[in-house]
């Protein structure tokens, strides 16, 4: 997309085969590989378009491991990458208490631009954030690769002008869901 008018100015589908099973926290070891290959086709066949950060729909630090597929990818591609999670991933022993952190987010989350930092032990995981005067849940922001937290809540603020996710990641998955109609058919 292009900032700031948000329009689509590339896209592009890989039509892969899964063959790991989902498996909560292991997200990266199943579709790293497809992004991977096709942000590699995009930088040999249009480097002027290659993105100087990725939205990714899942998180970054916060993640029990601390490298969620957001790190993975941006490590991987050598790319700012931000983790932009919609639902709340416990980390054990850090922040585990679900519905203490949720008690507390709601209570400061009053308005857009609202954030509630996660912290854990001695260490910031991300961020709950409200993109949205018209949605009350937050999205939880977190640092992938070569990007500061503070820098991350400001570029998910900037492109989310209307709804709760960014438009980067509506897009996508959008765009995902119409390829997957259309193409059905294919085994």
């Amino acid at each position: 997309m292009s900032f700031p008018d948000l329009k689509v100015i590339y896209k592009d589908f890989l039509h892969t085969k899964l063959y790991l099973p989902y498996i909560s926290g292991y997200l990266a070891f199943r579709e790293v590989d497809p992004l991977l290959k096709l942000l590699n086709q995009l930088k040999e066949t249009r480097p002027e378009l290659y993105p100087q950060v990725i939205l990714v729909d899942g998180n970054g630090l916060l993640h029990p491991r601390k490298f969620g597929i957001a790190s993975h990818l941006g490590v991987l591609c050598n790319t700012p990458t931000i983790g932009v999670a919609k639902n709340f991933l416990m980390i054990p022993g850090e922040l585990d208490d679900l519905i203490e952190t949720k008690r507390k987010y709601k209570q400061v989350l009053l308005k857009r631009g609202d954030e509630y930092r996660l912290i854990g032990g001695h260490m910031t995981y991300g961020a709950a954030v409200r993109t949205s005067d018209h949605a009350s849940n937050p999205v939880f922001i977190s640092q992938g690769h070569r990007i500061s937290l503070e820098t991350a809540i400001k570029i998910v603020l900037a492109v989310c002008p209307r709804y709760r996710i960014p438009e980067p990641i509506r897009a996508a998955d959008h765009e995902s869901r119409a390829y997957i109609k259309e193409n059905a058919f294919i085994q």
